[in-house]
């Protein structure tokens, strides 16, 4: 008495739980309660959630989910066409993906509560908006596949299995391709007649969906049990199922009616319907073919039982191309190799090209379903616990059945059965609804009604994953599908899953829509191993998961095997899905994700720049990587607006060297009580730089002065190794005029302390008339004065300006000086080779000056130069020595740059060069003539 006391609260518990069984997505019950309530009147209180536990929260869930169409209608065609190692092996593989698969998301899970999105949500608050849009997309477009595919299922169940003469394009009669097409019309427009019906009622309300749920789950647990009741009640009772056989070959068995060439009747032998299928006659002395009259006919049974041995003739596949005949293995067939095949409708063919790679395409789909619980992790009463243990455990469950039904049907289905699709050669029976105990009707009528419950959840599910993405706003372009009903129903997200879907329905073939669907879940599950392997390799403070029986490795492992299986489904279908994944991921960088969410990319950049920044303070770079890292030094108003917006475009142009940008601008006050007009400094220059499209940094600077700030920026700007080596800044305005002293001081203290400083430094004059980023030239010149051997350095700089679509018209025209009595053709070819082996492109000119017109230091380096281009002369070099000899003085001259650095150059309107640091002499100005 005591014990029916304590169990009878567990089986009434039990019983509630069942009661409200739902296999909904969340957000789903929130419509329902919401319906109810426009339903009834307001005095009655809304129904609350049930806090479901692991049992009915997620371990029902994935099950219904995982089983489904693929088991009953394709598993038994599967391991004839695979064999039981083959099937086996097909089986592990996609398993342990999911299961590895299921071990990540359990971490990802139970690092904190998991809403409305599921497998989106936890991928883009793990990689950020642009991984988790292109994925929740995906992983959207799969979930609608899915609903095509359940939806082609049913109709594939009720046509050829349940009521054939309800066909609109009627079979009979029809052989080959025309028959194929009639098949595939009939799929299309009863497929698009039930897509109808179940939109409506998903349109009408969930809870008509949510009440149905119970009924199809017992649907999926009743098919599945009679089929193992089936199958071990063939030991000792197997079921009637003749298989015509002519020699080797399976006869299509709705052309006749006895399995004989004749029959024995009261008037003596007489023909059957099979003799009139191959000869011309009834009659016994017609003329029949050839191989007909070469072989026996014999009948086998179809499902002989698990102790009749047949395991053995089925442990290894035997893979067709279409069109093939299905033939028994180990029976003698004799057959004319001259003989051209004839009546081929006659016998049952392969109705597609197998291969293993299309099986395991055709077979992934079946082990999807896995993140059903996690998407419910709002309803659930400890989600932290229950969605590890139950998507585990129902995994574990699955892959069970799935494992142990391969090694069952391949021990008691004869192998021709098995190979036969649509059970042709034995009157158009389903062979695994023949298994089914006590009725066949069981299955098929089971099977059914659970392909329909999946596909009413899929087109639930994936409206309401769209809705996520577009309420999050990362994808602009979908935001129209973030509108609902008053009730929170995704009516447009459902009206755009009903159009995917409709695509699938009308490719109308099972076995085309399952390849589909297995690359965009594929890549989900791809994404959600690498954002575990991510997360815990970084290490970031935020992820705790409760879960603790995952690893990196076994993320990564899951991860390889998802990308392998896209490549061994389809790699064509690979390729497609990860060009729209990558598609779509640029459209949401491009567009301008808003969004942060902490994500591990982030965290992941940050390890790199860390890693990158520490490799380059291991020494200097070398001279083939050095390019331009500018600090380009801008002032600002009294309303902190820009007054050199152009500065900013010669940046921009001068920057073909993919080198470091920072922005800087002074101001003079208290850090403290300036913090207002930083910032909108700080937002200026960020406008700016958008505008003119200059990628880099900006940085503010406040001190007491000008001078001091103007240093500051100059000393603290960069970060490790990744430092500016050149300033820019504008030639100071009206710096000769009585009251602005200061201007031109500040200015000169800025060139010592560049050149103490080591760094380059360009002084563009007259800034506001040099051209905008819009402007083109289309002819003109870029002059050069170089009156000082750099090194090259004041050849890069044009160079890289031509780079830019602005100067990229224009030609590069280098002058250089030379007294009267220097040999001025010899110093302009010296200098054309010297820019031959610089790689750059340029006119030589050589201006002839007086003595007077040369300044003492300029004469002296150029008169090294041309010292040196005479002893080469003299010495009698090879060319090939000349030329060496050329660039071990070139690379020597740039070495003495990069130590000492002493040029500080100006280009624009005008360039200036400066001296060494330890140089007391005057510097003089070249002017530049720019196109």
């Amino acid at each position: 008495m005591r014990e029916e006391m304590d169990t009878s609260p567990m089986v009434s518990s039990l019983l509630s739980s069942l009661a409200n069984y739902s296999n909904l997505p969340q957000g789903s019950k929130e419509h329902e309660e919401a319906e109810n309530n426009e339903a009834e009147s307001s005095r009655k209180k809304p129904v609350k959630a049930p806090q479901l536990g692991t049992l009915m929260g997620v371990y029902l869930p994935c099950i219904q989910n995982i089983f489904g169409v693929i088991l009953f209608l394709r598993m038994t065609w599967l391991v004839g066409i695979g064999g039981v190692v083959g099937c086996f092996i097909i089986v592990f593989i996609c398993c342990s993906t999911t299961m590895l698969t299921a071990i990540s998301m359990s971490a990802i899970a139970t690092n904190g509560v998991v809403p409305a999105g599921g497998a989106y949500y936890m991928i883009s608050r793990s990689l950020g908006p642009e991984f988790g849009g292109a994925v929740g997309i995906c992983f959207y477009l799969g979930t609608t596949f899915a609903g095509a595919m359940y939806i082609l299922g049913a109709i594939e169940l009720l046509l050829i299995y349940i009521a054939p003469k309800a066909a609109i394009f009627p079979l009979e009669g029809l052989e080959g391709s025309e028959a194929e097409a009639a098949l595939l019309n009939n799929m299309r427009v009863y497929g698009t007649i039930l897509l109808f019906f179940m939109a409506t009622v998903v349109f009408v309300g969930v809870k008509y969906v949510n009440k149905l749920a119970l009924v199809f789950l017992a649907c999926v647990i009743l098919s599945i049990l009679a089929v193992y009741a089936g199958v071990i009640n063939t030991g000792w009772d197997p079921p009637e199922f003749p298989v015509c056989l002519l020699g080797n070959r399976t006869l299509v068995s709705k052309n006749f009616d006895v399995c004989a060439k004749t029959i024995e009747s009261a008037n003596g032998t007489v023909t059957t319907q099979l003799w009139r299928m191959f000869c011309d006659s009834p009659l016994l002395n017609a003329t029949c073919d050839k191989y007909f009259v070469a072989n026996n006919i014999s009948q086998v049974q179809g499902i002989p039982g698990v102790t009749s041995g047949v395991l053995a003739e089925n442990m290894f596949g035997t893979y067709y191309e279409k069109g093939d005949l299905i033939a028994r293995k180990n029976m003698e067939s004799v057959e004319d190799q001259d003989d051209p095949l004839t009546n081929s409708n006659r016998y049952v063919l392969a109705d597609i090209g197998s291969f293993f790679t299309l099986l395991v395409g055709i077979y992934f789909p079946s082990v999807t379903g896995i993140m059903a619980g996690s998407n419910r992790s709002g309803d659930l009463r400890d989600a932290q616990k229950s969605i590890p243990i139950g998507t585990i455990a129902a995994i574990t469950t699955t892959s069970f059945v799935y494992m142990t039904s391969v090694v069952l049907f391949g021990a008691c289905i004869e192998g021709v059965v098995l190979r036969d699709k649509f059970g042709e050669g034995v009157h158009g029976n389903l062979v695994i609804g023949t298994l089914a105990w006590p009725s066949p009707w069981v299955i098929v009528i089971g099977s059914f009604f659970s392909t329909c419950g999946a596909g009413l959840q899929s087109l639930t599910g994936a409206p309401r994953l769209m809705q996520a993405i577009a309420k999050d706003g990362i994808v602009p372009a979908l935001r129209i599908f973030g509108h609902a009903k008053a009730n929170g129903e995704p009516t447009w997200s459902l009206l755009l899953t009903v159009c995917i879907c409709e695509i699938g329905i009308l490719i109308a073939s099972l076995d085309a829509v399952a390849p589909i669907l297995s690359m965009f879940f594929l890549m989900c599950y791809m994404f959600v191993n690498l954002a575990c392997a991510l997360q815990t390799l970084l290490r970031t403070p935020n992820w705790r998961p409760r879960f603790k029986f995952y690893h990196w490795a076994l993320s990564f492992l899951g991860m390889s095997l998802c990308l392998t299986l896209m490549f061994i489904c389809s790699w064509y279908y690979a390729i497609i899905a990860m060009l729209i994944a990558g598609s779509i991921y640029k459209y949401i960088e491009f567009a301008g994700a808003e969004k942060e969410w902490g994500d591990g990319i982030r965290g992941l950049s940050l390890s790199a720049a860390r890693y990158a920044l520490m490799r380059l303070e291991e020494g200097q770079p070398h001279t083939k990587n050095w390019r331009p890292q500018l600090l380009t030094l801008v002032s600002t108003d009294s309303e902190q607006n820009i007054e050199q917006p152009r500065l900013l475009s010669l940046t921009n142009q001068l920057k073909a060297g993919k080198g470091l940008t920072i922005v800087g601008t002074a101001l003079v006050g208290s850090y403290l009580e300036n913090q207002e007009q930083t910032q909108r400094a700080e937002q200026a220059l960020r406008k700016l730089m958008e505008t003119e499209k200059v990628k880099g940094f900006c940085q503010v600077t406040v001190s007491s002065n000008l001078r001091d700030a103007t240093s500051h920026l100059l000393q603290a700007s960069g970060l490790g190794g990744l430092k500016h080596n050149a300033v820019l800044v504008s030639w100071p305005r009206n710096w000769r005029q009585g009251d602005e002293h200061q201007t031109w001081r500040n200015f000169v203290e800025l060139v010592r302390e560049t050149t103490a400083a080591s760094l380059a430094m360009l002084v563009p004059k007259n800034i506001a008339a040099f051209p905008s980023n819009g402007e083109r030239f289309t002819e003109g010149h870029i002059d050069v004065w170089w009156i000082v051997h750099d090194g090259g350095m004041l050849m890069l700089l044009p160079f890289l300006l031509k780079q830019h679509k602005v100067w990229r018209k224009c030609k590069i025209r280098i002058f250089t000086v030379a007294q009267l009595d220097d040999n001025s053709i010899q110093m302009k070819k010296d200098l054309t080779t010297f820019l031959y082996h610089l790689r750059i492109e340029a006119l030589v000119e050589v201006v002839e000056m007086h003595d007077s017109d040369i300044s003492a230091y300029t004469y002296e380096k150029t008169l090294v130069m041309e010292q040196r281009s005479q002893m080469l002369k003299q010495i009698n070099l090879s060319k090939n020595e000349r030329e060496r000899e050329i660039q071990s003085i070139t690379d020597s001259s740039r070495g003495s740059i990069r130590r000492k650095n002493p040029a500080a150059v100006t280009t624009q309107l005008s360039v200036t060069e400066e001296p060494a640091a330890d140089s007391k002499e005057e510097k003089p100005e070249e002017e530049v003539e720019h196109c």
